[in-house]
């Protein structure tokens, strides 16, 4: 039994390894705000969330696969919050009752094995019973597979004989076996056998008898018990491991489950929340990486609106057929959240999720990075810039085409001639080698540089601010400007401390 809900014909890979710029990616974006919105204190959530959307995927197919299935969910909330709860039962029952495992002996390891079936049983019984009264509910392939491979795998007569194994398992009427006699009068080719159909009485009257040969072991004969035990676990030891092995199978499906069903529970949990901040969330239009799109209506920071609590403003842009987009303008103007909501509307699409805007449009990347500035740290053996430009190696060791990078506030650590030219340099190549570059800056050289180049490839977009100095934290098409309002900012805390007169 496979669930395979977050792809088509394959389960999820808990050991891949996550992109070599997690941390990075994490910090910059403030991802883990948004991984504890979607776990809600649940640590298997929260890790699940976490890797599913850091190992962003590069598969159109796959990622309108998990498209289907989560719109099945959002429709269908409290019945995939039942399925999900089967594996977790499964977990707590295991502790309290799968001790036979850990067992030397073939008796023991089919006791354990034995009980831990029945439990099983309980729960496929109740995941029939939810794909027998839902399954028609649900339009996802991934749904329509997994509910037609639970009522054919888990049919009511499978069930039935199930249990009725397990009865006969108990031996209420003692262990029957068959055996040969090999070299020295040594017993070999120990069988078990299926005792006689006691329903059969007609059978069981008039069939011939054979002769019996018997004895009875005495009740203080404990080497006799010994010897009696040892020829019992013989013959139980294959049935022992082949139950064992069953319900290790059971085991790895119902753990799979928890784990594919986890992700889209961290989803409903984000989506709860957003909609009661009264935010709207879509399911973006994924194209071809090769392809350039980017265009969105009321896309905003997820990650602001979780930690405020409350609704905030989005943007929209049309940035299709365009390699570099350049963002300027006022200080305090909303220029670093909408690189934040770029990144992060970019992992949640590409991890088959909904993204926090109206509608969104944008090609795959192979690979999203961010640039961003640190604050000084005391304990670099080298300077601020010497720090940027090993973080940008590092990224060009990875970097591939077809590439996101985004950028904010870098290689401002020296003056605006050098950093200018620096990031000059570093986008040009960027461009040339087909990777898409946003990059939030104050460095009116460099960006006005590639503004008077008039580049069909390029949009440059501003953080608006309305005469007076307030902020509308929306971003405007337009020309960067010479001056980014820090005179503003400068009004806004100064003016409102008291003087007092000395």
């Amino acid at each position: 039994m496979k669930a395979f809900l977050l792809y088509r014909d394959q389960d999820f890979d808990l050991q891949q390894a996550l992109p070599s710029n997690e941390q990075a990616l994490v910090q910059d974006l403030e991802l883990n705000t948004l991984f504890l919105a979607m776990a809600r204190n649940d640590k298997f959530i929260y890790d699940i969330a976490k890797r599913v959307i850091l190992s962003s995927c590069t598969n159109l197919d796959t990622i309108r696969y998990r498209q289907d299935i989560l719109k099945d969910c959002l429709k269908n909330p409290s019945v995939v919050k039942q399925i999900y709860q089967i594996p977790i039962d499964s977990i707590e029952n295991r502790q309290r009752h799968w001790l036979g495992v850990f067992s030397r002996y073939p008796a023991g390891i089919l006791s354990g094995a034995r009980d831990f079936m029945k439990m099983f049983l309980d729960l496929l019984h109740r995941l029939r019973e939810i794909a027998e009264e839902h399954a028609d509910k649900f339009e996802s392939e991934g749904f329509r597979t997994f509910f037609a491979m639970v009522k054919r795998e888990l049919s009511i007569e499978y069930l039935a004989g199930v249990e009725n194994h397990l009865m006969e398992l108990r031996f209420s009427e003692g262990v029957l076996l068959s055996a040969e006699l090999g070299r020295g009068n040594e017993g070999t080719h120990y069988i078990l056998r299926k005792p006689p159909d006691k329903k059969n009485w007609t059978k069981r009257i008039f069939t011939p008898k054979k002769p019996i040969y018997s004895f009875n072991i005495h009740p203080r004969d404990d080497a006799g018990a010994t010897a009696i035990g040892e020829l019992k676990d013989r013959g139980i030891n294959q049935v022992a491991n082949a139950l064992a092995q069953s319900t290790d199978h059971i085991d790895k499906f119902l753990k799979m489950l928890r784990v594919e069903l986890a992700f889209y529970i961290g989803c409903l949990n984000l989506s709860e929340q957003l909609a009661q901040m009264g935010e709207t969330i879509s399911f973006p239009v994924p194209v071809a990486a090769n392809e350039r799109r980017h265009s969105f209506q009321g896309l905003y920071d997820v990650a602001l609106a979780l930690t405020m609590k409350q609704k905030t403003v989005g943007n929209e842009v049309n940035a299709d057929n365009k390699d570099l987009v350049i963002i300027t303008g006022a200080n305090q103007g909303g220029k670093s959240v909408f690189l934040r909501s770029i990144g992060i509307a970019q992992l949640l699409m590409q991890c088959g999720m909904f993204v926090p805007a109206d509608s969104f449009t944008a090609n795959i990347c192979a690979g999203l990075f961010t640039h961003y500035r640190r604050k000084e740290d005391t304990t670099m053996k080298s300077g601020k810039l010497d720090e940027e430009l090993k973080r940008m190696s590092d990224i060009v060791d990875h970097i591939t085409v077809n590439s996101i990078v985004l950028f904010n506030e870098s290689f401002s650590a020296t003056n605006e001639r050098e950093g200018s030219e620096i990031a000059r340099q570093i986008t040009t190549a960027l461009l040339e080698e087909r990777i898409k570059v946003f990059y939030v800056t104050h460095q009116f050289e460099f960006a006005h540089g590639f503004y008077s180049k008039d580049m069909e490839n390029a949009i440059f977009l501003r953080a608006d601010r309305k005469v007076g100095g307030a902020r509308t934290y929306k971003l405007i098409e337009g020309k960067p400007l010479q001056t980014s309002f820090g005179e503003d900012v400068y009004n806004k805390i100064f003016k409102s401390i008291p003087i007092e007169n000395s």
